[in-house]
């Protein structure tokens, strides 16, 4: 059975995301659309050249039309972040650009799981929740699932630990309101504050880790890599890969993807990142994790953030 994914925006993001697919033989055919054809036509021809050395794959490009049929659009599309600038100062022209996109592409994958991508991804989940007229399974936000992964390389870092041995999550905004629960954060199912104490050698762990650090250190990192290369791209391509490869094969998984909040936590009518279930057909539902009251108000902080850039946007 094919795997066909529709990919919007040929920028750095996208056509990332493209070659990672064709490395990692994700799908089975991709469409790249932007809105300067030539720019789509040379990075789906670039890789194509390099596809006999890969698995099976049909890529090109194409407009609205060649996306018919897909089991998954991502949308890139929009003005990337500059130097010094928050994702919430991009939201008004992202959104008018997602706003012309949206119809032209629903119209042709009515049926397709959508992964938000561009930012500010947050509102841009909830703008293409109320305004596309799909059903809310069908659309998921990137959310904080690279939040979550520098996270994880930070903390593996810090311990010597294979990554794979740390269960811990960022939830709330994709951005500067982001926090970690730390009361959920695991290695090998040890309370991540208890790990140290349960090492017979101890000399590796020195200074204590700082939970503030590292968060400020996930925070940033997005702004220190295009401080000094000029975009992000490696990490997100990774990332959006490991979405549509959980969406492919037909297991259920965890993630922290943004989805339209229904009262968890006590939060309504906004998009944000928690612990939701990622399958076959989207979003397959939620976990409520158990927070702490500290936990649970930077949650809410995180969404009237959220909140009160939607009331000044026009949606």
């Amino acid at each position: 059975m094919g795997k066909k994914v529709t990919i919007i925006g040929a920028g750095s993001v996208g056509s990332t995301i493209a070659y990672t697919m064709a490395v990692n033989g994700i799908a089975t055919e991709v469409v790249m659309i932007d809105i300067n054809g030539a720019k789509a036509l040379g990075e789906a021809l670039d890789i194509r050249q390099g596809v006999s050395f890969c698995p099976p794959i049909s890529i090109y490009a194409g407009d609205y039309r060649d996306a018919e049929n897909s089991d998954i659009v991502i949308l890139t599309s929009g003005i990337a972040r500059k130097p010094g600038q928050t994702r919430l100062e991009l939201a008004q022209v992202n959104v008018n650009i997602t706003k012309s996109i949206m119809p032209e592409i629903v119209k042709y994958a009515p049926d397709a799981v959508y992964i938000i991508v561009s930012n500010p991804v947050d509102i841009l989940t909830y703008l293409f929740q109320k305004r596309s007229g799909l059903p809310e399974k069908q659309i998921i936000g990137s959310g904080t699932i690279l939040d979550t992964a520098r996270l994880r390389a930070r903390l593996s870092e810090y311990y010597s630990i294979n990554q794979q041995n740390v269960h811990a999550y960022v939830f709330g905004e994709h951005g500067d309101s982001s926090f970690v629960p730390w009361s959920n954060a695991t290695i090998s199912n040890i309370p991540i504050d208890k790990y140290s104490e349960c090492l017979t050698d101890k000399s590796e762990l020195d200074p204590q880790l700082a939970h503030s650090e590292v968060e400020t250190y996930i925070r940033k990192s997005g702004g220190k890599i295009i401080e000094r290369k000029g975009a992000t791209f490696y990490a997100v391509a990774v990332s959006v890969c490991h979405i549509c490869k959980c969406i492919f094969s037909g297991a259920e998984t965890t993630m922290t993807v943004s989805s339209m909040m229904h009262g968890e936590y006590g939060i309504d009518d906004v998009a944000l990142s928690t612990l939701s279930i990622v399958g076959p057909g989207g979003l397959a539902g939620k976990i409520v994790a158990p927070l702490t009251d500290e936990e649970t108000a930077l949650l809410h902080k995180s969404a009237d953030s959220l909140k009160a850039v939607i009331r000044s946007l026009d949606i």
